[in-house]
């Protein structure tokens, strides 16, 4: 089991996301973002990628799709809050995302 995230660890880990879009939800230890994208085609592409991720490291998000627009919230469940698997799929996303903008 993954550990959550400690105070000292979460800073340095998460800074980095925070500046990149990432917020953290008030309501539970989760981060949020959302993704836009040109057209409904390039958003299902770039989830199917990161899906291709999250399956490979057994770590799956909580988003939803419309039309071009991509939700997406990360929190580890068995850990009841964020843990090093969330930053780095959310570090995952960010970068698959990069690649849909060039």
């Amino acid at each position: 089991m993954t550990e959550k995230l400690s105070e000292e660890t979460r800073r340095t880990v998460l800074k980095p996301l925070l500046e990149s879009g990432w917020k953290l939800t008030e309501d539970r230890d989760a981060m949020h973002k959302t993704f836009e994208f040109e057209n409904f085609v390039e958003a299902f592409g770039w989830m199917t990628r990161v899906a291709i991720w999250a399956e490979k490291w057994d770590h799956h998000p909580e988003w939803d799709n419309v039309y071009k627009t991509v939700n997406v919230t990360l929190t580890t469940h068995d850990a009841d809050g964020l843990t090093t698997l969330d930053a780095k799929l959310a570090r995952k996303m960010d970068g698959l995302y990069g690649t849909e903008k060039d």
